[in-house]
């Protein structure tokens, strides 16, 4: 087992990530670790169909979540309160997330708010939710007029990842996943972490065996992805400053989501596309020469991304306008400068540009 640390800055509380291959130890380690804590467990109804003999848990503590991104909504927030009212949970008890970027994102907003805050632990189940949105604090769940419009930062008590989960992920989702780590490739350098994993230069040399779900290679993508997140987090917990650059990709990424009505492509499908868009717009303003845009393509090739279809400009900055990350004056769009490395930019009119 891997074990890291999430130490947040100017704050004494920590938590630990644990990277585990064996599914088994699932259910010990997690009671283990909440020492006799009543819990309730919120649970993707996909693993729950799946894994629900192995994990062995008392029907009467799990809340079964429906599947898909539209799930994560008002209704299902008052059904999942209602149901740790019912069973009387109290600050000191626990809401287990087992699922994917859903379960997790909704289950941590009804802890950070269900009697002011509980006790809160993430069992993410996709590669995506594995290096992204289990670590860091974000919870949320969304609105029609937007992605994660509503929700809070709040820290889990523990993290707990089993790669024999995406052994049953579908191809499409696993490589949804890959688009957050293709980011985090090209993000590397500005997550001012002490070691130079080069993440690009594995992702070239592994990508057969990251494709194939090799367990060793995917424990290790999964920590380097996690450590460089860990390093961006404890810097800057509020998204205020540093912790902007991990929104690569995801300024156009979200509006494509949003345009399509989250129903068309996955999120790694859009984030993707929202690394081309911006590596464009770095080629345009010269912030980039053509030979990293190539270069680019050539690693975003080896993983044959689904190709989304692309959007008039006119049709989707008004959207791009209403991203949480967005202020009343500017967009803000993080842009490609140099190998592994990105920089914050504000844009007023993007039509301006093209």
């Amino acid at each position: 087992m891997i074990k890291l640390e999430v130490k947040i800055e100017e704050k004494s509380n920590s938590y630990p990530i644990f990277i585990d291959c064996n599914l088994s130890n699932l259910k010990s380690e997690i009671f283990d670790f909440i020492n006799g804590k009543n819990c309730i467990f919120v649970i993707s109804e996909k693993i729950y169909n799946l894994y629900g003999k192995i994990l062995d848990l008392k029907k009467e503590t799990v809340f079964i979540l429906k599947d898909g991104e539209n799930q994560k909504n008002f209704k299902n927030y008052k059904k999942i309160i209602d149901f740790c009212l019912n069973k009387k949970l109290t600050r000191d008890d626990f809401i287990i997330a087992i699922g994917g970027g859903v379960v997790g994102d909704i289950a941590g907003f009804v802890a950070s708010t269900y009697m002011r805050g509980l006790n809160f632990i993430q069992v993410p189940t996709t590669l995506l939710a594995c290096v992204d949105s289990s670590v860091g604090g974000k919870t949320a769940i969304n609105s029609p007029f937007g992605k994660n419009l509503i929700g809070s930062f709040y820290q889990p008590n523990a993290v707990f990842i089993y790669t024999d989960f995406l052994k049953t992920l579908d191809i499409r989702n696993f490589k949804s996943g890959l688009g957050e780590v293709v980011k985090y490739a090209f993000i590397e350098k500005s997550c001012c972490f002490e070691e130079d994993f080069n993440l690009i230069n594995f992702l070239e040399t592994n990508n057969k065996k990251i494709i194939e779900k090799d367990t060793y290679t995917l424990s290790e993508l999964i920590k380097i992805c996690i450590l460089l997140k860990i390093s961006v987090v404890q810097k800057d917990e509020k998204e205020s400053g540093l912790r902007r650059i991990l929104n690569f990709g995801h300024t156009y990424g979200h509006a494509i989501e949003k345009i399509t009505k989250y129903k068309k492509y996955t999120h790694g499908e859009c984030v993707i596309e929202g690394i081309y868009f911006a590596f464009d717009l770095a080629l345009k303003n010269n912030l980039i020469d053509k030979n990293y845009m190539f270069f680019m393509q050539d690693i975003l090739k080896k993983f044959d991304f689904k190709k989304v279809q692309k959007f008039k400009l006119d049709k989707i900055m008004p959207i791009m306008k209403m991203d949480k990350k967005a202020s009343s004056d500017f967009v803000r769009f993080i842009l490609p400068t140099d190998y592994s490395t990105v920089k914050e930019f504000r844009v007023n009119d993007l039509l301006t540009i093209f």
